[in-house]
């Protein structure tokens, strides 16, 4: 996963919802084909975004603590790796990326596909119990079940939304998994429990998701990331290797996340010197890989439905085979390709 605009609570525009906008190159390319692919997305991003001169200080909210008047489209590198751009509303940034696809004759939702990173605890007003997903925009979390789901019929190419609600909101988890599962991942990321917390209980449903950010913390040791990627590989859920806050360049975490097989690692965007060590390191392991022969590709991206019934068959097939004296069936995968094709006839 790989950011490339950020439009989140601490951007200068009056859009909070995307912290992140993420690109995840098809599985069939290498490392180094996706970046090459992304990196000329970011540079045709970097010539439609006016870059600024060398900034001031900035602050999101003027004197009277509303954002300041229209602003021309700017960007900023952030220090995630990627520009942060002062838009407006919610469909800015994808309409931006897909105008770029479709120039460079990239097939969004083929050769690559979108996540969103919602940091959605990041924008909780707690005076009004609502989520200010825009400047003066509010929405409870029901509403914002049908926001990400009209956001998703829009725009089939996301295929990950990244802590959608805090993790407070169980309903609400509960509720957007039975209606985006089957075509989008749902992760938990700032909403899951620590790794130790769930390790000790063995109860990854808390919130429910399909998949969640794991980091290598003081507090985490290499054999509990092994013990925690196995329970969520058994559960059929997705890992994603995330990099910890404060980084440095030490590259290490980009070995462990090959050495786990995690699904996705999340190392932000394509600039920044501590985030290009981190790809340059993935690129060495690589090669490596290819020169032995041993370079494999991830399979299709695969959603399995995240109803309570698919639920209870993932997280103990045993239990069932013992009953039933015969394997547990598992729910049928969806791939993100039958989800596309569907909508067009739709």
């Amino acid at each position: 996963m790989v950011s490339l605009v950020s439009c989140g609570k601490s951007s200068p525009g009056k859009l909070n919802l995307m912290k992140e906008v993420m690109c995840i190159p098809h599985p069939g390319l290498t490392a180094k084909q996706g970046v090459e692919m992304l990196l000329e997305i970011q540079k045709h991003i970097n010539k439609t975004i006016e870059m600024p001169p060398p900034p001031k200080t900035e602050t999101k909210k003027g004197h009277n603590g509303s954002k300041r008047g229209q602003q021309p489209i700017t960007g900023k590198m952030s220090h995630l790796g990627c520009l942060t751009i002062n838009y407006d509303t919610i469909e800015q940034p994808l309409v931006l990326i897909q105008g770029i696809c479709a120039y460079l004759g990239l097939d969004l939702g083929t050769n690559l596909h979108l996540a969103i990173n919602c940091a959605a605890h990041e924008l909780m007003d707690y005076s009004r119990g609502k989520y200010e997903v825009m400047l003066g925009t509010y929405k409870n979390a029901a509403e914002m079940v049908d926001l990400y789901v009209d956001l998703i019929n829009r725009f089939p190419a996301i295929i990950a939304l990244i802590d959608p609600f805090r993790k407070e909101d169980s309903e609400q988890w509960n509720s957007i998994c039975n209606a985006l599962g089957s075509r989008c991942y749902i992760i938990a990321g700032a909403a899951s429990k620590s790794i130790s917390k769930l390790l000790e209980g063995g109860d990854i449903s808390t919130p429910k998701s399909s998949g969640l950010i794991i980091k290598h913390t003081n507090q985490t040791t290499v054999s509990d990331l092994v013990e925690i990627t196995s329970l969520l590989d058994s559960r059929r859920h997705v890992t994603i290797f995330g990099s910890a806050e404060g980084e440095s360049s030490d590259d290490s975490l980009v070995d462990l996340a090959i050495g786990l097989g995690v699904r996705f690692i999340k190392l932000g965007g394509l600039s920044r010197g501590e985030r290009v060590t981190k790809y340059n390191r993935l690129f060495t392991i690589e090669e490596e890989l290819l020169q032995s022969g041993t370079l494999g590709f991830n399979e299709e991206h695969i959603f399995f439905p995240l109803n309570d019934e698919a639920e209870k068959g993932t997280k103990a097939p045993e239990a069932v085979a013992t009953v039933a004296g015969e394997p547990a069936e598992l729910p049928e995968p969806i791939f993100p390709t039958e989800v596309t094709e569907a909508s067009a006839k739709a």
